[in-house]
């Protein structure tokens, strides 16, 4: 094959695989449920008396669908490019095969293709589906040959990006997290540009074409309009779909050209060098690490030895030569007054700084050492620039003339919410599947540790490390409270429901970390719960709108979020079964649908109820087995051998 022996390995072994089929078919199925769903609604609502009505169905259903394909193909091919290479180097298995004759591009391009099999088998599977919407009239063809080009051009875009970024960081929650800031930033610039807050055009076009070209959610619903004819202003561009699947293009060239030069260069990374580990907390407290570490290496080589380590008041050390003696700079956290022999002898001449470690050694590592690697603070400021745009939007409309209105405030309120649970999400499951794939869970396994030590170690560090992505949000509640925007018993609701909603996703990121002992099925599974939670329940509603405009007519999308609570126990109770879990997994897709439909009609405190009671209820159903049934949820037993 052209990319190279990996692609055709994952080609001959990936139909051999049961999920394989029942992939292609859950997901065929879910569209062809939504198309005759949202006719059933349509059919309740009216009568349908004529091809017109036929052909608005056609085409309404169109537009929801096709944007919806786009978002759940985009982010599953950037978040699988991105696990695939995350998971070679928790491995160490990017090492063996960076040792083989394969060349950079067969290295690279082979394992971006072989993650996007499924996906692209996926969008060829329903393809057929599409097809025949337009047997209902209102769909031309070639609207749906456009919908599917956006799709595979952003397919492509974003798996690059996650295998690019996966490539260049060295830990799995670097690489998912900012993976997915990046694709936020993307879609945040298409907006931006798109309001004509940047101006109105831009070298003599417009920048709504702009924007359309830049932006794969302008693209896409640009694609599902009737007609897109070709604009002077672009030449010989034509459409601006055609400028879209041309900047997507070279998106996708240079990301996949820096990754096959850079692959050698960034791999194995630095992280993966010998460090002196037992310095870690100093370097993550002070800038003087660097220079105690130099002194340290000169001292063992003969020039000189270590005296004084860690003792009296001020911590002192120094060097001493046969000539000279070199001041070290103080510890930053120096042993009490007459402590100083608390350290351990390491050789002739030498000693070894020791650390306190806490009871509790889990969160101790999560929080005084860089578990996640020492370029975190990357995500930190990428998260703290679009907190920031969401903040400047606000503020914007807030001294518009128009004002800040309930549907404007909530549409840059909630992608950040969502983000932000995204975020804590994949924190949490990464904590586990980076433990097991370094083999450091088993060590951890056969420590004295107990199960309540492990896992609200975990929930603890999880906490901490996301700390700014949690804070943040909340602090942007306070402030519209304080600018009058939101009354106090909003903000109570909006305060209480993001605490009880992080705890949700955090623990539902450990309890799949625990369960599954394949990391890209963990972390498939507790990211693919919270899109099919928030995202699967708002699209039901969105039809719903769409098609009826009341609610009088719910009931066949109540019996389809009964079979996605289904699946949801299958992905999460399955392997432990249990009955919280699987009222639980019936619960929250029903209690999301509720509040949504609460919030719509204006009766907040009905949202809020539903969303406290059945996620903080999800919480306890997820957190009370981790505990009392460790060893299960580990996989170290089995439910039949107890």
């Amino acid at each position: 094959m052209f990319v190279g022996p990996i692609f055709t390995r994952e080609a001959m072994i990936t139909p051999r695989r049961t999920r394989f089929f029942v992939a292609r078919t859950a997901y065929v199925s879910v569209l062809l449920i939504l198309m005759c769903t949202a006719w059933l609604v349509l059919a309740g609502a009216q009568r349908v008396r004529d091809l017109g009505d036929l052909a608005r169905f056609g085409m309404i259903l169109f537009q929801i669908l096709a944007p919806l394909q786009l978002v759940v193909a985009s982010f599953s091919s950037a978040l699988l490019g991105a696990s695939a290479v995350a998971q070679e180097k928790d491995r160490r298995t990017l090492i063996l095969l960076l040792l083989t004759h394969l060349t950079n591009s067969e290295l690279v391009l082979g394992r971006l293709m072989a993650s996007l099999l499924n996906v692209l088998v996926l969008l060829t599977a329903a393809l057929p589906l599409f097809a025949l919407t337009t047997l209902l009239g209102g769909i031309s063809p070639g609207q749906i040959a456009r919908a599917f080009a956006v799709t595979l051009a952003s397919v492509l875009v974003c798996g690059s990006l996650g295998s690019t970024i996966a490539l260049w960081r060295e830990k799995t929650f670097q690489s998912l997290a900012l993976t997915v800031l990046a694709m936020v930033f993307w879609l945040a610039a298409g907006q931006i540009v798109a309001s004509g807050s940047l101006g109105g055009s831009w070298a003599g076009i417009a920048t709504e074409t702009w924007a359309v070209g830049l932006s794969p959610w302008q693209a896409i619903l640009e694609s599902t309009r009737p007609y897109s004819q070709p604009e002077a202003a672009l030449g010989w561009v034509g459409t601006p779909i055609h400028l879209f699947l041309l900047v997507s293009a070279a998106w996708t060239l240079m990301l996949n050209g820096i990754a096959v030069a850079m692959v050698r260069v960034w791999n194995p990374s630095r992280e993966e060098q010998p460090v002196n580990r037992e310095d870690e907390t100093w370097h993550r407290q002070s800038i003087w690490g660097a220079e105690y570490d130099a002194m340290r290496q000169k001292a063992a080589k003969g020039d000189g030895r270590v005296v004084g380590v860690g003792g009296g008041k001020g911590g002192a050390t120094s060097i001493e030569g046969e000539t000279a003696s070199l001041p070290l700079p103080p510890h930053p956290n120096p042993l009490p007054e007459g402590e100083g022999s608390g350290v351990a002898a390491e050789g002739e001449g030498t000693r070894k700084v020791t650390r306190h470690v806490w009871d509790n050694p889990i969160i101790w590592r999560e929080i005084c050492t860089w578990a996640y690697g020492r370029k975190i603070l990357i995500i930190r400021v990428g998260y703290l620039l679009l907190f920031g745009l969401a903040v400047a939007s606000l503020i914007w409309m807030m001294h518009s003339r128009e004002g800040l209105s309930e549907g404007a405030g909530a549409a840059v309120l909630v992608p950040l919410f969502l983000l932000s649970l995204i975020l804590v999400n994949a924190q949490a499951v990464t904590s586990l599947t980076s433990e097991k794939d370094a083999k450091a869970l088993d060590l951890l396994l056969v420590s004295d540790l107990s199960p309540k030590e492990f896992v609200y170690g975990k929930l603890g560090g999880v906490l901490y490390n996301t700390k700014e992505i949690v804070v943040l949000p909340m602090g942007l509640c306070l402030y519209l409270w304080l600018a009058g925007v939101l009354g106090l018993e909003s903000l109570a609701y909006l305060l209480i429901g993001l605490v009880v909603l992080n705890l949700f996703v955090a623990m539902l990121g450990v309890h799949a970390g625990m369960t599954y002992g394949n990391s890209r099925n963990a972390i498939a599974t507790s990211l693919g719960t919270v899109f099919f939670l928030f995202l699967g329940v708002s699209t039901c509603l969105w039809m719903m709108v769409a098609f009826s405009g009341s609610f009088e007519a719910q009931l066949p999308f109540l019996g389809l979020l009964v079979f996605g609570g289904a699946g949801l126990y299958l992905a999460l109770g399955v392997r432990n079964p249990s009955a919280a879990i699987g009222i639980a997994s019936f619960l929250c897709p029903l209690a999301t649908f509720y509040a949504i439909t609460s919030l719509l009609v204006n009766q907040v405190h009905l949202a809020f109820i539903a969303i406290a009671a059945a996620y903080g209820f999800t919480t306890i159903a997820l957190l009370v087995p981790a505990v009392d049934e460790f060893d299960v949820a580990t996989g170290r037993t089995t439910i039949w051998e107890q």
